[in-house]
């Protein structure tokens, strides 16, 4: 039906308050972060929550990356010092061993950094992680008790910070690694204004 004077188009409606108020943090979140999270191929993994799933930092490979490859440098320079100066050939079978988990854990690292991701739903927080160990917890609002940010010198360099809120029952704490900087404070600052909102009943 077409637009007449008799029957103006009608006008769109505002959005709320609510969707409004989380496009932003929606915007922030999702910034510089992978697009899809990773799934274990197994048919037992544990099912993923419906919803939309933020992920970490692309930067947090490349930190977690530089890492395993420094201690991967200390045990080689090890092993040669063992073996070359003090001539204790017996290194060099630790010191494979050693090699070989390093070298097969960086393999496996990015399929590990795409399976973390985490959840704003309506009353809690889900938190997954993991390919081979997989953990998946839902935190609700109302119990956070404490949420701290934290980086270390090399997630500084980068522009990254690990996000840990914590509850009254210690074992449903939660540490999100490898969140950019302005994710982590608004991440930070939304989930401290609906706890307390939570809290108070409003």
């Amino acid at each position: 039906m077409t637009n007449s004077p008799d029957h103006p188009s009608p006008t769109p409606l505002p959005p709320t308050t609510e969707a409004a108020a989380s496009a932003p943090i929606e915007q922030t979140l999702d910034a510089g972060t992978y697009d899809r999270i990773r799934e274990p191929r197994s048919e037992n993994r544990l099912a993923l929550e419906r919803g939309v799933w933020h992920q970490i930092s692309r930067k947090y490979l490349i930190v977690q990356l530089i890492g395993s490859g420094f201690w991967l440098a200390v045990v080689v320079v090890g092993v040669l010092v063992a073996v070359l100066l003090w001539e204790q050939s017996w290194a060099l079978i630790p010191g494979g061993i050693l090699v070989v988990l390093i070298v097969a854990g960086m393999a496996i690292l990015p399929r590990q950094v795409r399976s973390i991701g985490y959840q704003l739903r309506e009353d809690d927080l889900v938190f997954r992680r993991g390919i081979l160990w997989q953990r998946m917890v839902a935190v609700p609002y109302g119990r956070m008790q404490l949420v701290d940010i934290t980086h270390g010198p090399m997630d500084r360099g980068f522009g990254i910070a690990q996000l840990k809120f914590v509850t009254a029952a210690a074992a449903t704490g939660v540490v999100i690694p490898g969140l950019t900087q302005q994710a982590a404070d608004a991440l930070r600052d939304h989930l401290m204004s609906v706890a307390e909102s939570r809290r108070t009943g409003l």
